[in-house]
């Protein structure tokens, strides 16, 4: 490990912290980030529930939600697993990266510190989607516990706070997805520290460009703007 890697990963750790800071759906900026605007729709879409017995369309939509997130958790597994092989063919990989000219060679050590790093991203994602699928699953069961339209009737208070409680549930499971997908984009720019700490930098800058501009600046959060 030389200086430039520590401070390749010390702006790694920065860009990735101010983008969580600035994107994750709690900040109220002139321009409202792409998640916020989801979390409203969220908020929308369970309290339109408490006006209509007919929940099938709640049910479907969590588990949409649920089939997503554990999609993405399997992937993780298979990541890590490719991390661990990658553990074990260091010397092998090692052979390759010298008879490539362009390879900024950091020596065994500092390889296998990079590999145990990309390893613990895959990790952070699995815990999060992990999470997130099992903090849907809660949501799903207090989406059934929204009473239905007659009892709704008799105490309308109490039917708001359980729809309150499923939103609440939802938008953290939400949150927590978001963390998941949000490493697996960066895992994109951390690769280019097996190369130099200078690619690691341009990647990760260019990742968080790319994520920048879809929070705050794509054609989906224009859409939810334009529908409001």
């Amino acid at each position: 490990m030389t200086f430039e890697d520590y401070i390749a990963l010390a702006i790694f750790v920065l860009l990735w912290a101010g983008f969580t800071w600035a994107s994750d759906g709690r900040r109220n900026f002139k321009r409202v980030s792409l998640n916020r605007l989801m979390n409203e729709h969220r908020a929308r879409w369970i309290r339109n529930s408490l006006n209509r017995d007919l929940k099938m369309i709640d049910t479907q939509i969590i588990a949409g939600l649920q089939a997503g997130t554990a999609f993405f958790a399997s992937t993780t597994i298979f990541a890590l697993g490719g991390c661990f092989a990658l553990l074990g063919a260091t010397d092998q990989v090692q052979m390759i990266f010298n008879d490539l000219p362009q390879i900024f060679r950091s020596g065994r050590t500092g390889f296998e510190l990079k590999v145990g790093g990309l390893t613990c991203l895959f990790g952070y994602s699995f815990f999060k989607f992990g999470w997130s699928y099992r903090l849907f699953n809660y949501c799903s069961i207090l989406m059934g516990g929204i009473p239905m339209m007659a009892d709704m009737n008799r105490d309308r208070q109490a039917a708001e706070r359980a729809a309150e409680r499923a939103i609440r549930m939802n938008t953290l499971a939400a949150k927590h997805f978001n963390a998941g997908l949000r490493a697996m984009f960066l895992s994109i720019g951390y690769l280019g520290w097996f190369i130099s700490p200078y690619i690691f930098v341009v990647l990760t800058a260019f990742v968080i460009f790319v994520l920048t501009r879809r929070q705050f600046y794509s054609e989906a959060r224009t859409a939810l703007i334009e529908n409001a």
